[in-house]
């Protein structure tokens, strides 16, 4: 049975409100729920309007509050603890502008998974190469080998 205005003024005012500042669309959809409910929607009404399940409808307007917009986000909108910090992508930033033979390597070239290697030796966090490589992507930073030329090795008389 509908729940027609079980919403104070004030919360449907704020609800209103959120709905239209909100960024996240599936929070804009909770809300929208939250609303419709509250104008006598019936939960199949609201989830056949919205295009979601009814499963869906009956829980999030059973645990959506009106008044906490942080009870209509769901665990997976956390997302992943992110063990690189601001500091760490700066000192990677910083160690890719250096040569490696300058701080103290055989090796005259960084690869992603050295670079990661050396960071962890420095800060204690612990990144494979394909993360170092896509914090450095999302920098903008683009590596390519250079390209050797054996012209100079070339025996010409022998190319003969």
């Amino acid at each position: 049975m509908p729940a027609a205005n079980c919403l104070t003024h004030e919360q449907v005012k704020k609800l209103q409100k959120a709905l239209k500042e909100e960024p996240n669309g599936e929070i804009r959809e909770r809300i929208l729920m939250l609303l419709l409910l509250n104008d006598g929607k019936t939960q199949a009404q609201i989830a056949q309007f919205i295009g979601v399940s009814i499963n869906t409808v009956c829980h999030w307007c059973i645990h959506g509050d009106p008044d906490n917009r942080e009870s209509l986000k769901d665990k997976r909108m956390e997302g992943n603890n992110k063990k690189a910090t601001e500091e760490y992508v700066n000192l990677l930033l910083e160690t890719l502008s250096k040569e490696p033979t300058e701080l103290g390597y055989e090796f005259g070239r960084w690869t992603a998974h050295r670079l990661a290697t050396y960071l962890h030796e420095i800060t204690g966090i612990q990144l494979s190469g394909s993360q170092v490589r896509r914090i450095l992507a999302k920098k903008k930073y683009v590596y390519i080998w250079g390209k050797y030329s054996l012209e100079s090795k070339r025996d010409e008389e022998e190319r003969k």
